[in-house]
C-alpha cells in the first residue's frame, strides 16, 4: 500500500472506478446520440421503477438538479427518441409519471449488461460478511456524496 495508508488507497481506487464508470456511461450516450444527463435520467427512472415508485417530471428534475424548463426539455427529448413515455396516474388523472420504455431498457442492457455481469461474477468470489462490508461502505460513500450535494 502507499505511504498514505490503505484507506487512501481505497479512496483513490474508488475515484478511479467512478471515472471509468463515467467514461463507460459517456460512451453509451455518445453511441446513442444522447446527452449524459439523458443517461442519468434513464438510470433514475429505472431505479424508481425497481423501487416500485412512480417518478413525476418534477421529482426527476429535482433528482437531476434541473429546473422546470430543463426537465421538460429533457423528458420531451427522451420521449421523442422513444426512450420514455408519459403515463397518467389511474387514481389521479392530473398526475403524470414518466416511465422508461422497454426498448430503452434493452438498449441499456446491451451496453451495460456485460459490465454488470462481470461485476456480479466478481462479487460471487466474496463471502457474505465481505459482501455486507462492501455494500455498507458503498452505501455510506453514496450517502456522504449526496449529503455534500444537499449542503451546496
Amino acid at each position: 500500500m502507499s505511504e498514505q495508508g490503505p484507506e487512501m488507497e481505497i479512496v483513490h481506487l474508488l475515484r478511479a472506478v467512478a471515472v471509468e464508470l463515467g467514461a463507460h456511461s459517456a460512451r453509451f450516450a455518445q453511441r446513442n446520440g444522447m446527452h449524459p444527463t439523458d443517461v442519468r435520467a434513464l438510470i433514475a427512472l429505472m431505479d424508481a421503477s425497481r423501487a416500485g415508485e412512480g417518478m413525476t417530471a418534477g421529482r426527476l428534475g429535482a433528482a437531476l438538479g434541473l429546473n422546470s424548463a430543463g426537465t421538460t426539455a429533457l423528458v420531451d427529448r427522451l420521449e421523442r427518441a422513444g426512450h420514455v413515455r408519459r403515463v397518467r396516474d389511474e387514481r389521479d388523472r392530473r398526475r403524470v409519471t414518466v416511465e422508461v420504455d422497454e426498448r430503452a431498457v434493452a438498449l441499456g442492457r446491451s451496453h451495460f449488461g456485460p459490465l454488470i455481469g462481470q461485476a456480479v461474477e466478481l462479487l460471487r468470489g466474496y463471502d457474505e460478511r465481505e459482501l455486507k462490508a462492501i455494500a455498507s461502505f458503498l452505501t455510506d460513500v453514496r450517502e456522504a456524496a449526496a449529503e455534500d450535494g444537499r449542503d451546496a
